[in-house]
């Protein structure tokens, strides 16, 4: 691994070059938990890039998920600035945040919200009516590797397929931006790395900017780079050289 880190960074009112997705500015997080106040982001400066796969690595309570859910505009920071394209999400209103999720970004959770009365084509068509451009189920199903499991219900599948139909149920709308949080950490390390893969396939085949939040360090040599979070701040930013292959972790 090498350092990546840059001392230069665009103010949050200039226009993003072509290659940056999300621009990080000063972002701050403070929760009002009765008398107490916990600051889960301490002031964050970061840009994600178009089509790299980053890792964000830390500990439980570090302050990864709360930040996923403000580049993904589930949540509003306290401070600071959050460019996606140009757009400021920070001061965007209900309606175009909404519109921000529909259209541009593509969640996967721990747990994989699966309608279990819905096969899996029919959980992904779920998503396929509502957006603009969408794949079919069945190509979405194909990227990750489930074209044969298109009409079995979610009781009828693994954790890991089911994990699956989850990450074609995020891309089946061509989101430019798949956010995952800590998308392996109920799965095995045979499952998860086979979840991993279709992370990977996802990123190579469709060019979509992907971030992976996780407390597994194993993770983080499969990315482009890897952004180190402790007590809601970025203590390092690493490159990775030579990447590996989900199937070549170690965890």
């Amino acid at each position: 691994m090498s350092e990546t880190r840059s001392n230069s960074t665009p103010s949050a009112h200039e226009p993003l070059s072509e290659n940056v997705v999300f621009h990080i500015h000063g972002v701050t997080k403070t929760y009002q938990m009765g008398e107490v106040q916990v600051k889960a982001l301490r002031g964050i400066d970061l840009d994600l890039y178009r089509g790299e796969l980053t890792v964000l690595l830390g500990a439980s309570g570090s302050g990864k998920s709360t930040l996923l859910n403000i580049l993904g505009g589930l949540d509003t920071p306290t401070d600071g600035h959050v460019i996606y394209a140009d757009q400021d999400l920070t001061h965007a209103s209900e309606s175009e945040l909404t519109e921000y999720r529909r259209y541009h970004v593509g969640f996967v959770f721990q747990f994989y919200n699966l309608i279990p009365s819905l096969t899996a084509r029919e959980n992904v068509a779920v998503v396929t009516e509502i957006a603009k451009n969408p794949m079919t189920p069945e190509e979405a199903l194909n990227i990750v590797g489930l074209g044969e499991r298109l009409d079995h219900f979610p009781a009828q599948l693994s954790g890991g397929e089911q994990q699956r139909v989850a990450i074609a149920r995020a891309i089946a709308k061509n989101p430019d931006v798949l956010l995952c949080d800590e998308p392996t950490g109920a799965l095995d390390s045979k499952t998860g790395i086979m979840v991993l893969e279709a992370l990977q396939q996802v990123n190579q085949k469709l060019g979509t900017t992907t971030a992976i939040i996780t407390h597994n360090a194993g993770i983080a040599q499969m990315a482009n780079r890897v952004i180190h979070i402790t007590d809601g701040k970025i203590s390092e930013i690493m490159t990775n050289d030579t990447r590996l292959a989900p199937h070549q972790l170690s965890w």
